[in-house]
């Protein structure tokens, strides 16, 4: 991996393939790495960059509080000295709401965007208090928050199935400092309500949602869909929170076939 300084502090990011550009965004307690077979397959035919969002991966954190304009700032600077115009953007879960900030920030970088199991609601008043549960569990036994957290976003009756790659992931939110686990809780806690972005975007939007997935608002579903202009959906049945392990082939043939109309100029 390569590394940019972003207000002194490391910021690792990868890049494959030649052509337009498509960038990946991860989820909370993950990494770039989670897009590896992503990035093999789409380098294929475009440019595409990995990004290990501040406080995850090999990336360090910045503040006590990683706001999704301030993670949105950091991709702009990796985008900025890697001379990225324009890109497709692709974020699962929290680097959906990255993308989203990115997207109210800097609309004129962007050909497109993906929510990938995410949403562009803000928290409730109850989630925010679980936030601040979880950041207590997480200061006194940030293992113990994980091992029991990243299983929670299969389905039950898949954890079996799935339990190598539920081990990986694991092994790998383990190794995230425990300040950078809780400076994402934190600004997911303050995140903006972005449903009036996504009615006023102008680049299509595509959304990959699945039905069992317990992070998403699935009552507001139908509302979140017809938000913007131009938006096209992949709606997963048995599928949780994890599209990209759960239904790898579904949702890379959904992305591949957007990225053809969204940069094909």
């Amino acid at each position: 991996m390569k590394s940019i300084s972003f207000n002194k502090k490391k910021i690792f990011f990868a890049e494959s393939g030649k052509g337009k550009t498509i960038v990946l965004l991860h989820g909370f307690t993950e990494t770039s790495k989670i897009w590896d077979s992503f990035r093999d397959q789409l380098s294929e035919s475009y440019r595409v960059i990995v990004i290990d969002l501040a406080g995850h991966g090999k990336s360090e954190s910045l503040e006590p509080v990683h706001s999704m304009e301030l993670q949105a700032d950091v991709v702009l600077e990796v985008l900025k000295q890697r001379k990225v115009k324009r890109c497709l953007m692709i974020g699962h879960s929290m680097g959906g709401y990255v993308t989203l900030a990115f997207a109210s920030k800097y609309p004129e970088m962007l050909k497109g965007l993906c929510l990938f199991h995410s949403h562009p609601f803000p928290d409730s008043a109850a989630d925010r208090k679980n936030r601040d549960r979880t950041v207590s569990v997480v200061k006194q036994d940030k293992f113990g928050f994980v091992a029991s957290f990243i299983p929670s976003l299969f389905p039950q009756g898949s954890r079996r199935k799935y339990g190598k790659e539920i081990r990986l992931l694991v092994k790998r939110a383990s190794e995230i400092p425990k300040e950078g686990i809780i400076a994402a809780l934190e600004g997911m806690k303050i995140r903006r309500n972005q449903s009036v972005l996504l009615k006023s975007v102008r680049v299509p939007v595509l959304f990959i949602l699945g039905l069992k997935d317990p992070k998403a608002p699935l009552d507001r579903l139908w509302k979140m869909v017809s938000l913007p202009q131009r938006s096209e959906c992949l709606i997963l049945r048995n599928i949780g929170h994890m599209g990209y392990i759960e239904a790898p082939e579904e949702t890379l043939k959904m992305i591949r076939g957007f990225a053809r109309k969204v940069l094909k100029k």
